[in-house]
Protein backbone atom coordinates (compact mmCIF):
# COMPACT_ATOMS: atom_id res chain seq x y z
CA UNK A 1 0.00 0.00 0.00
CA UNK A 2 1.23 3.45 -0.26
CA UNK A 3 -0.09 4.52 2.71
CA UNK A 4 -2.61 4.52 5.68
CA UNK A 5 -4.84 6.96 7.67
CA UNK A 6 -5.89 6.48 11.18
CA UNK A 7 -8.35 8.76 13.10
CA UNK A 8 -7.95 7.75 17.12
CA UNK A 9 -11.91 7.96 18.56
CA UNK A 10 -11.62 6.28 21.86
CA UNK A 11 -8.02 6.20 23.29
CA UNK A 12 -6.61 5.07 26.42
CA UNK A 13 -5.53 7.95 29.58
CA UNK A 14 -2.07 6.00 29.45
CA UNK A 15 -0.60 3.88 26.74
CA UNK A 16 -1.64 2.77 23.14
CA UNK A 17 1.10 5.10 21.31
CA UNK A 18 2.34 3.77 18.49
CA UNK A 19 5.53 4.04 17.09
CA UNK A 20 6.68 5.02 13.67
CA UNK A 21 9.98 3.52 12.09
CA UNK A 22 11.77 5.47 9.74
CA UNK A 23 13.14 2.69 7.22
CA UNK A 24 15.10 4.87 4.87
CA UNK A 25 17.13 6.00 8.46
CA UNK A 26 17.21 2.03 9.11
CA UNK A 27 18.83 1.12 5.65
CA UNK A 28 21.13 4.02 5.49
CA UNK A 29 22.45 3.17 9.31
CA UNK A 30 23.50 -1.16 8.10
CA UNK A 31 27.09 -1.24 7.55
CA UNK A 32 28.01 -0.80 3.93
CA UNK A 33 28.68 -4.36 3.40
CA UNK A 34 25.12 -5.39 4.69
CA UNK A 35 24.26 -3.51 2.13
CA UNK A 36 25.73 -4.46 -0.72
CA UNK A 37 24.63 -8.36 0.52
CA UNK A 38 21.15 -8.02 0.48
CA UNK A 39 20.72 -5.22 -2.69
CA UNK A 40 18.64 -7.20 -5.14
CA UNK A 41 17.34 -9.98 -2.70
CA UNK A 42 13.93 -11.06 -2.63
CA UNK A 43 12.03 -11.94 0.80
CA UNK A 44 8.33 -13.42 0.77
CA UNK A 45 5.30 -11.56 2.59
CA UNK A 46 2.46 -13.23 3.84
CA UNK A 47 -0.67 -12.37 6.18
CA UNK A 48 -0.31 -15.74 7.43
CA UNK A 49 2.41 -15.30 10.35
CA UNK A 50 0.04 -12.63 11.96
CA UNK A 51 -3.34 -12.15 10.93
CA UNK A 52 -3.61 -16.06 9.88
CA UNK A 53 -3.15 -17.24 13.39
CA UNK A 54 -6.70 -15.89 14.46
CA UNK A 55 -8.19 -17.42 11.24
CA UNK A 56 -9.83 -21.24 10.73
CA UNK A 57 -7.78 -23.39 8.40
CA UNK A 58 -11.23 -23.13 5.90
CA UNK A 59 -10.75 -19.01 6.29
CA UNK A 60 -6.88 -18.77 5.82
CA UNK A 61 -7.16 -21.06 2.82
CA UNK A 62 -9.97 -18.76 1.27
CA UNK A 63 -7.72 -16.05 2.10
CA UNK A 64 -5.13 -17.17 0.40
CA UNK A 65 -6.74 -17.27 -2.64
CA UNK A 66 -7.32 -13.69 -2.22
CA UNK A 67 -4.44 -12.76 -1.34
CA UNK A 68 -1.15 -15.18 -1.68
CA UNK A 69 2.13 -14.58 -0.81
CA UNK A 70 3.91 -11.67 -1.84
CA UNK A 71 7.49 -11.55 -3.63
CA UNK A 72 9.45 -8.02 -2.80
CA UNK A 73 12.34 -6.91 -2.60
CA UNK A 74 13.97 -6.61 0.77
CA UNK A 75 15.55 -2.98 -0.11
CA UNK A 76 13.04 -1.08 -2.34
CA UNK A 77 13.12 2.01 -3.63
CA UNK A 78 10.62 4.85 -2.90
CA UNK A 79 9.04 6.04 -6.34
CA UNK A 80 8.99 9.79 -5.46
CA UNK A 81 12.58 10.30 -3.48
CA UNK A 82 14.33 7.87 -5.19
CA UNK A 83 15.66 6.57 -1.44
CA UNK A 84 16.38 3.00 -0.28
CA UNK A 85 14.58 1.81 2.55
CA UNK A 86 14.47 -1.24 4.23
CA UNK A 87 11.27 -3.53 3.18
CA UNK A 88 11.01 -5.96 5.60
CA UNK A 89 8.99 -6.52 8.78
CA UNK A 90 8.31 -9.01 11.49
CA UNK A 91 4.25 -9.62 11.07
CA UNK A 92 4.46 -10.11 7.36
CA UNK A 93 8.30 -11.30 6.10
CA UNK A 94 8.03 -15.19 6.33
CA UNK A 95 11.99 -15.32 5.10
CA UNK A 96 14.33 -14.68 1.89
CA UNK A 97 13.79 -16.44 -1.15
CA UNK A 98 16.74 -18.63 -1.99
CA UNK A 99 18.36 -18.96 1.05
CA UNK A 100 18.59 -21.88 3.87
CA UNK A 101 15.90 -20.93 6.84
CA UNK A 102 18.50 -20.35 9.29
CA UNK A 103 20.00 -18.26 7.56
CA UNK A 104 17.51 -16.50 6.23
CA UNK A 105 15.81 -16.59 9.44
CA UNK A 106 19.26 -15.27 10.80
CA UNK A 107 19.70 -12.01 8.54
CA UNK A 108 15.91 -10.89 9.10
CA UNK A 109 16.66 -10.75 12.66
CA UNK A 110 19.53 -7.97 11.81
CA UNK A 111 17.47 -6.52 9.55
CA UNK A 112 14.44 -6.30 11.58
CA UNK A 113 16.22 -5.08 14.81
CA UNK A 114 16.48 -1.53 12.72
CA UNK A 115 13.23 -0.62 12.84
CA UNK A 116 13.40 -1.37 16.39
CA UNK A 117 16.07 1.08 17.46
CA UNK A 118 15.03 4.22 19.40
CA UNK A 119 17.26 6.61 16.64
CA UNK A 120 15.23 5.27 14.25
CA UNK A 121 11.59 5.98 15.00
CA UNK A 122 9.41 8.11 16.54
CA UNK A 123 6.73 8.04 19.01
CA UNK A 124 2.73 9.43 18.17
CA UNK A 125 0.75 10.10 21.23
CA UNK A 126 -2.83 9.61 20.28
CA UNK A 127 -5.66 11.74 21.73
CA UNK A 128 -9.29 11.32 20.81
CA UNK A 129 -9.44 12.58 17.19
CA UNK A 130 -6.08 12.49 16.47
CA UNK A 131 -5.12 11.57 13.26
CA UNK A 132 -1.79 10.05 11.39
CA UNK A 133 -1.15 9.75 7.55
CA UNK A 134 1.95 7.35 7.09
CA UNK A 135 3.71 6.49 4.05
CA UNK A 136 3.74 2.63 3.92
CA UNK A 137 6.54 2.95 1.73
CA UNK A 138 9.36 4.01 3.51
CA UNK A 139 7.82 3.33 7.21
CA UNK A 140 6.69 1.11 9.52
CA UNK A 141 4.70 1.35 12.64
CA UNK A 142 3.81 -0.92 15.65
CA UNK A 143 1.05 -0.41 18.31
CA UNK A 144 2.33 -0.79 22.00
CA UNK A 145 0.48 -2.67 23.68
CA UNK A 146 0.60 -1.34 27.34
CA UNK A 147 -2.92 -0.35 28.06
CA UNK A 148 -4.89 -3.52 29.10
CA UNK A 149 -7.91 -3.41 30.14
CA UNK A 150 -8.20 -0.10 28.74
CA UNK A 151 -9.82 -0.05 24.67
CA UNK A 152 -8.11 2.23 21.99
CA UNK A 153 -10.76 2.26 18.69
CA UNK A 154 -10.27 4.21 15.50
CA UNK A 155 -10.90 3.96 11.84
CA UNK A 156 -7.98 3.55 9.23
CA UNK A 157 -8.44 3.90 5.65
CA UNK A 158 -5.19 1.97 3.22
CA UNK A 159 -4.24 3.28 -0.06
CA UNK A 160 -3.86 1.19 -3.04
CA UNK A 161 0.08 1.87 -3.88
CA UNK A 162 2.23 0.67 -6.73
CA UNK A 163 4.60 -2.56 -7.02
CA UNK A 164 8.21 -2.41 -4.96
CA UNK A 165 11.04 -2.10 -6.55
Amino acid sequence: SLGSILRARVVPPVGGDTLFADMVSAYESLPEGLREEIEGVTAIHSFEQNFGRRMTEEQREKFLEKFPPARHPVVRTHPETGKKALYVSRPFTTHIEGMEPEESASLLRRLYHRSEIPEHQVRFRWKENSVAFWDNRCAQHRTVWDYYPQVRHGYRVTIAGDKPF
